[in-house]
């Protein structure tokens, strides 16, 4: 996240990025069925369980064969890396089912990995595109869409690793359940709020829509405003739906929102330097 003084006079100009000082959530798991998801062994569809490599790092630039060869070591960056090539079809044939064993096997082998652990980043993402290919299922083969299984995947990123992108996924589960009582949106905005704070620009947006709208929070327009200008210094260019919204609030903001919000934007480059 790049936030600097330039930032806060570009806000002034009417297009900038803000952000705000925490709100009140705390870091600790908020459902008991999150906080106690059991370890993953084993995935449908799922190679079978790798040795536990501990691993070293890959060079920038990995011949295909290499990261193969490292794959199949059990070196869960290598894993990654080709799990992600397939899905996306880059420099290989696009492949979802391939690229699904491939994260099945980052979880089986290392989801016990402490969360300080060198890949622990790379096992969490691993869960969290694991999560997403459960909610969707993978057209044509023998992984089905399961909402349920997709939820065990998020929370166990969100909560054992603290991934940012899980815990704004488990949020949106959460949060746009069609039956969702009081108890799911509280959860679902807790973990909304944690994943804002960690600089998640897509939970920032949402969050930001949701208090600058009042949407079933007590509205807080400054501080919508605040999020959802920090989400659109982050969005990329084709996430048009968090700069419509930002240029929306924007427009309909007051200029005491307008004000508040700068304080916050100050307020948060402060606790960024400290």
């Amino acid at each position: 996240m790049r936030i600097s003084r330039r930032t806060i006079v570009a806000f002034v100009l009417g297009a900038g990025a803000l952000a705000a000082p925490a709100l009140a959530f705390d870091g600790a798991p908020v459902s008991p069925k999150d906080a106690t998801i059991p370890v993953v062994t084993t995935l449908p569809g799922a190679a079978g369980k790798v040795r536990n490599v501990p691993p070293a790092a890959l060079p920038q630039e990995t011949s295909l064969s290499a990261l193969q060869y490292a794959a199949e070591g059990g070196h869960p960056i290598a894993q990654w890396k080709l799990g992600r090539m397939y899905a996306n079809g880059d420099g290989v044939a696009q492949d979802d089912v391939r690229a699904f064993e491939y994260f099945s096997r980052i979880a089986n082998a290392h989801a016990e990995d402490s969360p300080s652990a060198p890949q622990a980043q790379v096992v969490a993402n691993a869960f969290v595109a694991l999560g997403r290919y459960y909610l969707a299922g993978i057209p044509n083969s023998k992984i089905k869409a399961d909402p349920d299984r997709a939820r065990e995947m998020f929370s166990y990123a969100a909560s054992y690793f603290g991934n940012a992108d899980a815990q704004y996924d488990l949020a949106r589960l959460y949060l746009k359940t069609p039956d969702a009582s009081r108890e799911d949106f509280r959860y679902g905005a807790r973990w909304l709020g944690l994943a804002a704070q960690k600089g998640q620009h897509e939970a920032q947006a949402l969050l930001g829509q949701m208090l600058f709208n009042g949407d079933r929070l007590p509205r807080q327009a400054a501080r919508g405003l605040m999020w959802l200008t920090l989400a659109r210094d982050s969005a990329g260019t084709d996430e048009v739906w968090i700069k419509e919204s930002y240029n929306r609030a924007f427009s309909k903001a007051s200029d005491d929102d307008r004000a508040m919000c700068l304080q916050m934007l100050e307020q948060w480059v402060q606790g960024r330097r400290e």
